[in-house]
């Protein structure tokens, strides 16, 4: 038997950025694949009696949902696991060290997915840290299942929801990112993944915040980069209304500023209370009817908080495709395990 794809057979997703385009494409094809034909699949075996751990550092709703769907539908398991009921080694407790206990998952698993965001760690980058380290150690692919700095299933389900809607050739499609009124103080994680899938299928991109929400200048800046080898534009706004004009996507959601991290502690109570300051930052029915022909996309990686940073007229309404891209998270986890961890079955 051999793997489906020898190129990427083992390899870790930490974020759409470190894959060739050319695999993201493979990655979208074959979830298109199965969408279309969801129990009837050639590859549906593939993951024949293996497994694949599920480790939650935080809680989830579609994360483990749509694994645990993605593993059973490939012929597999998928175990979840939660670090208190592991004896790890943390900063403060003496425990097993992430290089054992990758080796160890690694003779037990063929591929491993991590969950870990901002409250569970001290300061912006740790968690996807986290999942290099593990990736260093371990002998069977790494597969972010969202981290502080990125989300790579997420942002092929927000792609994946586009091209169906929009075509498959995204090119100068105008893309508005913008930060939404909230209370629930989120990681930039989805929000980053997308500026930078959306770039590198060159989408013109309109970062839209207020002062003071600037997200990571790395990524930002090769958001930026991405754009340019595409010939699209990139821009950045500080205004909520100006972004919507002829926008084809509106992706509204809230993000927490570079200063939620206190003395090693998130310090969620406090990014709350600044956050619902700017009303003004909600997406409603008057801000869509901007976008390109009032028939702008609104997408978002859920969950949506309501109210806050988009209307029930929105993110209900007929432009509304978040149900298309929670399904797709499914679909894109499938393809992506089946290409780092699948075998040809005969």
């Amino acid at each position: 038997m051999e793997p489906i794809d020898k190129n990427l057979f083992g390899k870790d997703l930490i974020c759409t950025q470190d894959w060739a385009f050319e695999d993201l494409l493979k990655v979208l094809d074959l979830a298109e694949e199965m969408k279309a034909n969801r129990f009837e699949h050639p590859y549906s075996n593939s993951l024949r009696n293996r497994t694949f751990f599920m480790f939650f550092y935080n809680p989830s709703v579609r994360t483990r949902q749509s694994f645990e769907c993605a593993a059973t539908e490939l012929g597999g398991h998928a175990q979840f696991l939660e670090p208190k009921a592991m004896r790890l080694k943390t900063a403060t407790t003496a425990g097993e060290t992430i290089e054992d206990a990758a080796k160890v998952m690694s003779r037990y698993a063929v591929g491993i997915g991590i969950r870990i965001l901002e409250d569970k760690i001290s300061a912006y980058g740790e968690g996807d840290a986290l999942l290099k380290e593990y990736a260093y150690w371990a002998d069977i692919p790494i597969v972010n299942m969202a981290d502080d700095k990125f989300h790579p299933c997420q942002g092929l389900a927000d792609i994946m929801g586009l091209r169906r809607n929009l075509g498959k050739d995204l090119r100068k499609k105008r893309l508005l990112m913008v930060w939404g009124h909230g209370a629930l103080a989120r990681s930039w994680c989805s929000v980053q993944e997308n500026l930078l899938i959306s770039s590198r299928f060159g989408m013109d991109v309109t970062l839209a915040y207020p002062e003071g929400y600037d997200l990571d200048p790395e990524v930002i800046e090769a958001v930026r980069e991405n754009c340019r080898k595409n010939n699209a534009d990139f821009s950045t706004i500080h205004d909520p209304y100006e972004g919507y004009q002829d926008a084809d996507v509106v992706y509204c959601r809230n993000w927490m500023s570079p200063q939620a991290y206190r003395n090693g502690e998130f310090d969620k109570q406090g990014e709350i209370e600044k956050a619902l300051k700017y009303p003004e930052w909600i997406c409603d029915a008057q801000k869509m009817k901007l976008t390109r022909g009032g028939k702008g996309l609104f997408i978002h990686p859920m969950p949506v908080d309501r109210g806050h940073e988009v209307t029930d007229e929105v993110a209900s309404g007929p432009n509304s495709i978040i149900y298309e891209v929670a399904e797709n998270r499914l679909h894109v986890q499938k393809a992506i395990m089946a290409l780092t961890m699948g075998i040809r079955q005969k």
